[in-house]
């Protein structure tokens, strides 16, 4: 049974206080038990998964306090030593944070292999999971350029001989509202991008219920739109084009240590097949 808390104290053993509720009035307390629906927070997960990996050693500290109030810790005595360790609740929030953990990179590695074999398809050398560095803009406006890390979930040349014509284009992939929104709070990732690639796509898919996460109206105008939508991509806003007078020689480098996505598309290959 799940377990939430938003990271204010708790009233009483067994209640914790859900975040406020409309007109910032807060919610009401709810007993755990009620509370299935809502998610346990990444960084109680994982303690949890600390404490139960540990010999018990408590912590001692406000995180572990809200844990035993909520009931998914509990405290023990042998031999003069105290220790913690997890409830029959506990172990089952954490058994379930992990295993939505493992759905949500479940579909986005989907999602991610859906824009890679469409790059694919398209003609163009494929790599997922790279990370390059590029040139961004100083935090002030008369600051130097700053270099930076990035790691696009899908980069792609086009497969040519003429070093002028590969045209780069970086994908990223979300499956997930509030991944969206933090994403967009960063200007420096998404130029970092911009200065990878002559073209910058968010693809956006839907959430556990199916639901689409978001649409063009979200993401900035310098980048382009795409969506999932039923098991295929629908370009909701194309993304401009710059000129990209050559790749960089590190970026070469890096693409020459990496390992390209294989070309060959199994649902092309059985089209082909049949005829």
């Amino acid at each position: 049974m799940p377990w939430a808390v938003a990271r204010l104290p708790l009233r009483r053993a067994g209640q914790t206080r859900v975040p406020h509720g409309q007109n910032g009035r807060p919610a009401a307390l709810l007993p755990l038990a009620t509370m299935s629906a809502i998610s346990l927070p990444r960084v109680h997960a994982r303690r949890l998964r600390e404490v139960y990996r540990s010999a018990g050693w408590p912590y001692q500290d406000p995180l572990e306090l809200e844990l035993l109030a909520g009931g998914l810790l509990e405290r023990s005595c042998d031999g003069g030593r105290e220790t913690v360790r997890l409830t029959e609740t506990g172990i089952q929030a954490v058994a379930q944070s992990l295993a939505a953990g493992r759905r949500a990179r479940s579909a986005h590695e989907d999602l991610v292999d859906l824009v890679a074999r469409a790059m694919g398809r398209e003609g163009r050398i494929v790599w997922r999971g790279l990370s390059l560095r590029a040139l961004v803009p100083g935090q002030e406006p008369d600051a130097p350029r700053a270099w930076c890390m990035a790691c696009p979930d899908v980069f792609s040349i086009r497969n040519t001989s003429v070093a002028t014509y590969v045209e780069p284009v970086v994908h990223e992939v979300k499956v997930s509202r509030a991944d969206l929104l933090g994403d967009l709070r960063k200007p420096a990732k998404r130029a970092a991008y911009l200065d990878l690639g002559g073209q910058c796509w968010y693809v956006l898919g839907n959430d556990a219920r199916g639901r689409a996460i978001g649409d063009a109206d979200d993401v900035p105008p310098e980048c382009g739109v795409m969506a999932l939508q039923a098991g295929s991509l629908a370009v909701l806003r194309n993304a401009p084009r710059r000129e990209v007078a050559a790749l960089p020689f590190h970026v070469w480098m890096s693409l020459a240590r990496a390992t390209p996505c294989a070309g060959a598309d199994p649902e092309a290959q059985q089209v082909l097949q049949a005829l």
